[in-house]
Order: C-alpha cells, then sequence, then structure tokens
C-alpha cells in the first residue's frame, strides 16, 4: 500500500513563491506586438486586471495568497503525496518513488491553483466574464468551475482533435455553466481566416488562444485568461511544490530527482520552482526534468527565441523555446501538451542548466501509464503519463546501477475522461510520430524579426 502524506492546515502555504529574484538573470520583458517595443502594464490592461499584470513582472520573493483564495484552496488543499511502494516493487528498482497526486481537486487536475485566483482578481475588478483556450479540456472545466464560483461567466474555445476525443472535458465545462466552443470556428475573425486556408483545420492551442484574445480585446466586459505559460500563472501553481517540501520532510526524505510532464510549463513549474529555489539559495543538490512529447518537443528541439504566443500574432512577444506560432500538432493523444511555445521562466531556467527536458514517444509513455494504474490504482491523465516515462527510465538506471535515489513526480492529474486514448492503446491503434524537423525548419522562417 502506499504511505500518504498530508499536512495540517496550519502548514499551508499563504504566499507564492516567485522564482524570478532566484534566477541567474530576470527574463526579458515581453515585447508589444504591433511595435516589436517592452510591453507596459497598459499594453496588457485591455485583457488582464492590474493585479495580474504585476504579478506577471513582480520580483517579489513571495506574494501573499489572499485569504479569500486560501479558503477555495482548501476544498482540495493540501493535495496528498504518496510513496508508491507497488509500483517500485513492480519496476524492481532500489529507488523510492513519491508522487504528488493533483488529481484530487473539484476539476481533476492542478488547473485550479491558478483559475481560481485569475477568477478572483478579475471579479476584484468589476469584470464579469472571461474567455479562454483549452486543449485537452482540463484548463476549460477549471476556469468553468472557478467562474462559477465567483457567479461570472466563461467562453471556452478548445481546441478541435480534444473536443472531439474528449465528449466528457467539453460535458464538464458546460455543466459548469461555461459555454465552450470547438477551435477554430467561425466565431471570430482568426478562427475565419484559419478555416478559409485549411477547412478541416484539426485546431491547435495557438489558434484557439488567438479566438479567444480577440474576444477579449474587443469586448470591454470580457477579460482573457490563461491557463500556462504566463509568468503569474506559474507563480500561483507553486503551491504545489512547496507543499512537496513540507511532505518531503514528514517522509524523513529529500528529491534526488524531480519530474513533471511540461506544455506549456505550469504544472513542471508548480512542482519544480520551489526545488529550484532551494538548489540555488541553499546548494541543495537535485535533478529536475521536464518530460514534453516527442510529437511536441518544444523544450528539445525548438529554438530559444522572441515568439508569438499566438497564431493570428495578437499576444506579446515572448522569448521562449518555440516551434514557431504557425506550428499545429498532429492529433496525437498527449492532451494539453501540445502547445509551440514555452513559459519564458521554463525556457530561462533551461537555457541556465537548472532544469533539462526530454521527449518521449507517446507509446513509452502509455505503457508506464497503464503500469502505474495496475500497481498504485490511479489512472494518469495522458499528460502526466510522460513525467511516469521519464519516472520509468530513472528507476531502470538506479536499478542497472544499484543507487537508491529518491524520485518525486507530479501526477498533474486524472485520466478519468481521457478512456479512448487508453483504448486505443490497449487494442494497439496508438502509433508514435515524432515532429519532423522540416517542419520546425519551416516554422523559423516565420519567427518575428524583434530582439
Amino acid at each position: 500500500m502506499a504511505t500518504k502524506y498530508l499536512l495540517p492546515e496550519d502548514r499551508l502555504p499563504t504566499a507564492w513563491y516567485n522564482i524570478v529574484p532566484d534566477l541567474p538573470e530576470p527574463p526579458a520583458p515581453p515585447l508589444n506586438p504591433a511595435t516589436g517595443q517592452p510591453a507596459g502594464p497598459e499594453d496588457l490592461a485591455a485583457i488582464f486586471p492590474m493585479d495580474l499584470i504585476m504579478q506577471e513582472v513582480s520580483a517579489e520573493p513571495r506574494i501573499d495568497i489572499p485569504e479569500e483564495i486560501q479558503e477555495i484552496y482548501k476544498l482540495w488543499r493540501p493535495t496528498p503525496m504518496l510513496r508508491a511502494y507497488r509500483w517500485e516493487k513492480a519496476l524492481g528498482t532500489p529507488a523510492k518513488i513519491f508522487y504528488k497526486y493533483e488529481g484530487v481537486s473539484p476539476a481533476g487536475s492542478h488547473k485550479p491553483n491558478t483559475s481560481v485566483p485569475q477568477a478572483w482578481y478579475n471579479k476584484k475588478a468589476g469584470i464579469n466574464k472571461l474567455s479562454t483556450e483549452t486543449g485537452a479540456g482540463q484548463w476549460g472545466s477549471a476556469l468553468a468551475l472557478a467562474t462559477q464560483f465567483f457567479d461570472m461567466e466563461c467562453l471556452v474555445y478548445m481546441v478541435k482533435v480534444s473536443y472531439h476525443q474528449k465528449p466528457y472535458r467539453r460535458s464538464m465545462i458546460h455543466l459548469w455553466g461555461a459555454e465552450v466552443i470547438p477551435s477554430p470556428s467561425d466565431t471570430t475573425a482568426s478562427g475565419r481566416a484559419i478555416l478559409a486556408g485549411d477547412p478541416e483545420s484539426p485546431g491547435s492551442l495557438g489558434i484557439a488562444i488567438s479566438e479567444a484574445v480577440e474576444i477579449a480585446a474587443t469586448r470591454d466586459d470580457t477579460n482573457y485568461s490563461l491557463g500556462s505559460v504566463l509568468n503569474h500563472v506559474l507563480l500561483h501553481q507553486t503551491v504545489i511544490g512547496q507543499e512537496c517540501l513540507a511532505q518531503m520532510e514528514l517522509a524523513d526524505a529529500y528529491p534526488d530527482v524531480v519530474i513533471a510532464c511540461v506544455g506549456g510549463g505550469s504544472n513542471f513549474a508548480g512542482i519544480a520552482f520551489p526545488f529550484i529555489g532551494e538548489k540555488v539559495k541553499h546548494g541543495k543538490d537535485v535533478r529536475i526534468i521536464a518530460s514534453e512529447p516527442a510529437a511536441c518537443p518544444t523544450l528539445t528541439r525548438g529554438i530559444y527565441a522572441f515568439d508569438y504566443g499566438d497564431t493570428a500574432k495578437l499576444t506579446p512577444i515572448v522569448k521562449m523555446h518555440t516551434l514557431g506560432h504557425d506550428f499545429v500538432p498532429p492529433g496525437i493523444h498527449a492532451g494539453g501538451l501540445r502547445y509551440h511555445g514555452m513559459s519564458p521562466l521554463v525556457s530561462l531556467a533551461k537555457e541556465h542548466g537548472l532544469i533539462e527536458a526530454e521527449a518521449l514517444p507517446q507509446t513509452e509513455c502509455f505503457e508506464a501509464a497503464v503500469q502505474f494504474a495496475r500497481t498504485e490504482g490511479i489512472i494518469p491523465a495522458p499528460e502526466s503519463s510522460h513525467a511516469l516515462a521519464s519516472v520509468v527510465r530513472v528507476a531502470n538506471e538506479c536499478k542497472e546501477s544499484g543507487d537508491e535515489k529518491t524520485i518525486l513526480f507530479n501526477l498533474s492529474g486524472h485520466g478519468h475522461f481521457d478512456m479512448a486514448a487508453y483504448d486505443a492503446y490497449l487494442s494497439g491503434n496508438l502509433e508514435d510520430y515524432a515532429y519532423p524537423e522540416e517542419k520546425i525548419k519551416a516554422a523559423m522562417k516565420n519567427l518575428p524579426k524583434v530582439g
């Protein structure tokens, strides 16, 4: 049986951890997409409330969590950290494997850690409607939940391939009172432009972002909300890693390796950033691995450059690892890990060698997820399966060397609404796909000429 480590209420985080002052250099400022010049708060005020803009550019080491947000967090936080004894035995490894389970949130993933603060700060600013995009549906359902908490409206553009692959994710969005539209759609100019060029477009997060941003930028009553990538989003997620630091104390252990899947960077940063802080400030020796799909290899094969965050070039230009804003991923079952870019903060951490990244084929990921489900009982989300596959690789290294390393990974959500992906794997219909190098080179030609 797995051993569960839970924190008492008085040990829950009361502030978010900001990694910016602990990085070797500050991140490059975002650029205005129209002028190419550094974007100021006024450039973002059309789509974000000022409180979140200030968090986006803050260099304060800690930012207090408002009591109203803390009270909602307590609906599911602290999330459990567990020792995976049965999986260790199945792997035959001397490694000790711990996992932080974020699937106990109402939405079944880590996403409410930021959807609740974003909705609260918007409501505080007098905004009553949010627009957003979602890949596999975790973020869309989390924001629908948060806006329901604060009596707000919510409009979700869901990547079309996921809209059809994951019908129960969109059912959750509807259940919590939000509207969900498959993207690209004919409801926006950017969506219509994509459909004109490719009526059968499967969609992408870049396209869905364009549609959601367009709605927010053209309506005074609506702001935009993003589930990953931006600094303030990653900031909110650091409650994960802060709880882990305290829970590892309860376990009388400390990780040699910290692992999480990575798409835009939010769940990865949530667990990894507090440990990077311990590494930088206190010399803690820990290896940190970001696990991404081979079909969307942003950190491992993308270029570190300035690029747009969306396909229609409406968002600020940021310096990040990117596959190019024109990137349209294949319809693989990697869930939400299909974004062309990476968080600027995660990208900067990789550039300075604070983290490493590896790209994994989806069949290897699902093999690890099935073994985990059959030993520990939890069905992982397809996104989380990438972290599991990286854990298996490290555990096998320990098996060969005899090292008794301690591994900690973030199980960012459950896969209860992703069973079509497991059906495809179990029936032998899931194929590996490596994104072609020629497509990456072609996309790089369209990067903005700035910086």
